[in-house]
């Protein structure tokens, strides 16, 4: 596939290019149709929503706050109504508009007043939900009500429909990330063009990802938080898979292939293992599905789109791109370098100096490492699973000034009040009741309505502390019963405390099934028990470290203020499953790149201090520099404006380095040289019964054990007059491009370089002002004769 893919690169191009630009126009001319699906079957709270929706059919639109606070006299002076009422009219005219419920009209306009009289607020109803809202009629809004502003007179506005204008524009976290990753490419490439690549093959998996999943949203339910974590995740592994391939075809180059020979091989070798990593990612994220929460169903479509079409892209796309480039993804001077031949393998770098030291200190570094986790994970012990609100928005925001005003005013439990609505029982006895329970503010019953009595009650603490917690749970199990009604608890707070509850019930199970299927993965790609279950322990290691992270910054608020995240509380309760989804994706992504290597080299040696060292030392760098462009992309999100993508790039950001520099470096290897030759032990019965799951390619077997000596390739280099050439590098390779054997000619052009077994090999020679050429050998039983003839500076390249 990738030979058909570099020979017709033109052909993939314009049908990529194709792709991106119909599935784009498609997509803009259909809009979006995004829904947030949320639903908590047999939870008490969903009940108490049932029974509302059935009295109150048509209160469906999004409420939003006008908050205003005098700084002298009161908010009843005229001079204050005769600036905020206009404007509150003005508001209720707009189209789209279902009213506005303002202080100083109505019924209950007292009680929108603070008892102080310095602090009021009116509640302006849209026709639509909060997503469904125009933006141009929400910033109108936001516009007319802060028109009425004057000295001494605060306005503010609060809501999930204001909130939504707030957010920066969309595209700076992209971009930014972005361009951060071409920096970190363009440094460990110093190429241009190789720069690019990755970056292009992210934006056209990214792109179509994000207009396919725009598309399906008119067919299936798909949150609007599902584009942004597409977004999130499909550049990490757009990015990070094109530069596994693109570092090993460069790696081609430099040993003297010709550039479709290297390309092919990179997608032969690398590119396998590209595949199974985003399938191992799209298992991980496919386990959210086992929660039964359908907010997430929507999430799983995107997000597992986009890692398909990223994959394909980089399988395909990219092939095509290097045809177009040739030598160019070389840097100038490695161009210049390899005129003179190919360049020999480096043996003194720091990958291979750290890859010696982890092999000759194995306890000490994986001790280290150990501790070092150990401590990040400290904080998780405290981790409270709940949902941040406008409270948590950074201080400069108009929703979070509206949330500290209302609390200020009203009390902080203003802000999330619960309703409990009950069909059956004596009201009046339950609200008296409810009245008398401890951290219990304000208690007011609304009109019955076909038989369904809704009470508001006011919390004196905030929505996201614990005795809020605790005083639903109270209602619930004591309250309620003890005054002979039937009633559930409902409200956005209550909401959340049950999303909690059932996430956290649910998570075992999210992390037996992906735990579990990515073990069985493993077991099938690299025939062993101890690798997959050193693979599943170093996941779990790195979530717990990477929640304890989230917990010390966003629950103890840690660093908060620097980072200009608002104020600390608890951790959403969707992010655990959204987080480890993608975290378990990525580190097997890692464990992949790593292991596989290790296991090639285990393959045809059996040496397993050699395979690790060999593996750890040619893998940790391409991973190091993948993880810290994962690592600028995902913190890049802090921009999004999105509380709760923030949240998720601080997160996958810190669990990806500690993944990545801390785990795959350094604790991975050192236990593998502690196990020793065990990591590679799978029972017979077992190995027989289990399919062949390859991640290297069948090109480059063991080698066949052969009695006596083994065979040969011999000849004689010389010029095209026929002149013997002495010193002349003859390398020969695998067809995957593994060194086998690597001799000098001597004076007269003699050389022979020995053969493991029959089979197709490549051999390479190169000589200093003469051409370098690569020519496919097929070797029988015996040795074989091969004289090659190096044409003056030129480079030849292989038909």
């Amino acid at each position: 596939m990738a030979r058909w893919c570099y020979r017709h690169r033109l052909v993939v191009l314009l049908l990529w290019v194709g792709a991106l630009f119909g599935l784009g126009f498609s997509a803009t001319t259909a809009g979006t149709d995004y829904a947030n699906v949320f639903s908590l079957p047999d939870t008490d709270s969903k009940s108490a929503y049932d029974l509302m929706q059935k009295a109150f059919p048509n209160s469906s639109g999004d409420t939003d706050t006008v908050v205003w606070k005098v700084d002298s006299g009161s908010v009843k002076d005229q001079s204050v109504r005769s600036r905020i009422q206009p404007a509150l009219d003005k508001i209720a005219d707009m189209k789209g508009v279902g009213g506005v419920t303002g202080p100083y009209s109505g019924a209950r306009g007292a009680t929108q007043i603070s008892s102080d009289g310095t602090i009021a607020y009116a509640q302006v109803t849209f026709a639509e939900q909060a997503n469904a809202v125009p933006k141009e009629l929400v910033q109108n809004v936001v516009d007319t009500a802060r028109d009425a502003r004057q000295d001494g007179l605060h306005v503010e506005l609060g809501g999930q429909a204001v909130q939504r204008v707030e957010e920066p524009p969309g595209g700076i976290a992209e971009g930014v990330g972005i361009l951060a990753a071409a920096i970190v490419l363009f440094l460990a490439f110093g190429s241009f063009y190789a720069a690019l690549l990755p970056i292009g093959i992210a934006i056209f998996g990214v792109g179509t990802g994000l207009f396919s999943t725009q598309l399906l949203s008119h067919a299936t339910d798909i949150p609007d938080l599902a584009p942004l974590l597409a977004t999130l995740i499909g550049l990490g592994v757009g990015i990070d898979y094109a530069l596994f391939i693109v570092t090993r075809h460069r790696r081609g180059l430099q040993r003297g292939l010709d550039p479709e020979e290297s390309a092919v091989i990179a997608l032969n070798t690398s590119g396998r293992a590209v595949l199974f990593a985003g399938g191992t990612v799209c298992i991980a994220l496919a386990g959210m599905l086992v929660t039964n929460l359908r907010f997430l169903d929507g999430v799983v479509v995107g997000t597992s789109l986009t890692v398909v079409l990223s994959v394909l892209a980089a399988t395909t796309l990219l092939p095509a791109l290097l045809g177009f480039l040739g030598p160019r993804v070389l840097s100038r001077k490695q161009r210049r370098k390899l005129a003179d031949g190919p360049e020999p393998e480096r043996t003194d770098n720091l990958a291979v100096r750290w890859s010696a030291a982890v092999q000759k200190r194995p306890r000490r570094i994986a001790a280290f490492a150990l501790v070092v986790m150990a401590v990040l994970a400290f904080p998780v012990l405290s981790l409270r699973l709940g949902a941040t609100d406008q409270g948590n928005d950074n201080t400069s925001t108009t929703t979070r000034k509206a949330y500290d005003l209302l609390a200020d005013g009203f009390g902080p439990g203003f802000n999330g009040p619960l309703q409990v609505v009950t069909s059956s029982g004596d009201t009046a006895t339950l609200v008296k009741d409810i009245q008398g329970t401890k951290d219990v503010a304000q208690v007011a019953a609304l009109p019955p309505t076909d038989g369904v009595t809704v009470i508001q009650v006011v919390p004196k603490t905030s929505p996201q502390s614990v005795q809020t917690d605790d005083l639903i749970d109270t209602l619930r199990d004591k309250v309620i019963p003890g005054a002979g009604a039937t009633g559930h608890v409902g409200g956005v707070t209550a909401i959340s405390k049950d999303f909690a509850a059932v996430t956290g019930d649910r998570l075992p199970l999210f992390v037996a099934t992906i735990i579990g299927l990515s073990f069985l993965l493993l077991l099938l790609a690299f025939r062993s028990l101890v690798v997959p279950l050193t693979a599943a322990l170093m996941n779990l290691i790195a979530a717990a470290a990477s929640f304890g992270v989230l917990v010390a910054i966003f629950q103890w608020g840690w660093g908060l203020d620097m980072l200009g995240l608002g104020k600390e509380g608890p951790i959403n309760a969707f992010l655990p499953v959204i987080m480890l989804s993608l975290l378990f994706g990525l580190s097997m992504d890692y464990q992949v790149f790593l292991v596989s290597r290790m296991h090639e080299e285990w393959v045809h040696t059996k040496d397993n201090a050699r395979a690790v060292r060999v593996g750890l030392a040619e893998t940790s760098r391409v991973i190091n520099s993948a993880a810290l462009i994962m690592v600028c992309v995902f913190l890049a999100f802090v921009l999004s404006g999105n509380s709760g993508a923030a949240t998720a790039g601080v997160g996958l950001a810190a669990a990806v380095a500690l993944d990545a520099f801390i785990l795959r470096t350094a604790l991975v290897p050192a236990a593998m040289h502690l196990l020793g030759n065990s990591n590679w032990w799978l029972p017979g019965w077992l190995d027989k019964g289990l399919p062949h799951l390859a991640v290297e390619p069948a090109e480059e077997p063991a080698p066949a054990a052969v009695e006596g000596p083994s065979s040969a390739v011999h000849g004689f280099v010389r010029t095209t007059e026929g002149e013997p050439v002495e010193g002349a590098s003859v390398t020969l390779l695998t067809a995957g491009g593994r060194q086998l054997d690597r001799v000098e000619s001597l004076a007269d052009g003699s050389y022979i370089v020995s053969v493991p077994a029959p089979g197709t090999y490549l051999l390479a020679t190169t000589a200093t002002s003469y051409g370098s050429i690569a020519r496919k050998v097929t070797v029988a039983d015996g040795p074989l004769v091969y004289d090659v003839e190096l044409a003056e500076g030129e480079v030849d390249a292989v038909n």
